[in-house]
């Protein structure tokens, strides 16, 4: 029996935007010449790709706190049809070397810093990128409601959350929250078994799934576990025409929850073969095939 075909676009959980099934993630966007930067944005917006996330803290490091950002607005300066043409994601609260800071105070300022290096008036979807424990979450309700309120974001979402860590700023948030960014690929399936994707149905969150490749190493399996994984998604990609990568994103979207492979690559070739996981349509037993490789165990 087939499983329903993922469809090109969605609704941003609770939010009312429409976005793409596919995100484009910009961690190693820092450091890319402008001509090299819109070539892959071009790519991207090539494969139906609507949905962009960022963060601040990309670019840190190798070129500087903020850079990943900074550059997206100098192409917003120099071709202002894109940011229009874009859902806007981005996060903040890591803070190197605290590392993690969710006080109003800081919010505040990330959100209005981030507004300046994108330069643009809004933020469709902010996300808190990894959460402060010594935050009580009213206080984060409270900095999102007034952010939400000036217009600075539209739309409000968390990264690395637990679970109960939804649920608790859930209570106090007026803004809903509307995604979750938890790790999920064919080798990270903790996030399908621990309960993560039956919240975010619960909750109507959508699941941006960050390093839905693995690492790298869904192209390049190193142990036994992982050539397992890497065989059994290579028998559907073998069959339906696409690549391995595309294989191990299209698994991902196939769960009810419909998460959203964030596609890390920066090569516009590859950005662009993204499309290629609408070609696929999963059956149960293939499905099923992928998680229990992963697992490494039968299913009970």
């Amino acid at each position: 029996m087939t499983l329903p075909r993922t469809p090109h676009t969605r609704l941003l959980g609770k939010s009312g935007i429409e976005i793409s099934s596919l995100a484009w993630g910009m961690w190693r966007f820092a450091g890319l010449e402008l001509s090299a930067a819109r070539a892959a944005i071009d790519a991207a917006f090539e494969a139906g790709i609507t949905l962009f996330d960022t963060a601040d803290i990309y670019g840190f490091g190798d070129h500087g706190f903020g850079k990943a950002e900074e550059l997206l607005g100098h192409i917003f300066a120099q071709a202002p049809e894109y940011r229009d043409r874009m859902v806007l994601a981005t996060k903040g609260g890591i803070t190197p070397p605290t590392p993690y800071d969710s006080s109003a105070e800081y919010l505040t300022k990330a959100i209005d810093d981030s507004l300046t290096r994108l330069r643009t008036d809004r933020i469709d979807l902010w996300q808190i990128h990894r959460p402060d424990v010594l935050t009580h979450p009213q206080e984060i309700a409270r900095t999102i409601e007034n952010a939400h309120i000036a217009g600075k974001i539209r739309a409000f979402g968390v990264s690395n959350f637990t679970q109960a860590q939804i649920s608790a700023l859930a209570q106090f948030s007026p803004v809903p929250i509307v995604s979750t960014q938890p790790e999920l690929s064919p080798l990270r399936i903790d996030t399908v078994e621990n309960g993560e994707l039956d919240q975010a149905i619960a909750m109507n969150l959508a699941v941006m799934a960050w390093s839905p490749l693995g690492g790298g190493r869904i192209g390049d399996p190193q142990n036994a576990r992982e050539q397992n994984v890497a065989a059994a998604l290579s028998a559907v990609a073998a069959a339906h025409g696409v690549s391995r990568t595309a294989a191990a994103c299209s698994w991902i979207m196939a769960h009810p929850a419909q998460p959203i492979p964030i596609i890390g690559s920066q090569n516009p070739a590859r950005i662009t073969e993204a499309a290629d996981v609408f070609k696929i349509q999963w059956t149960r037993a293939d499905w099923y095939s992928v998680l229990v490789a992963a697992r490494g165990v039968p299913l009970p």
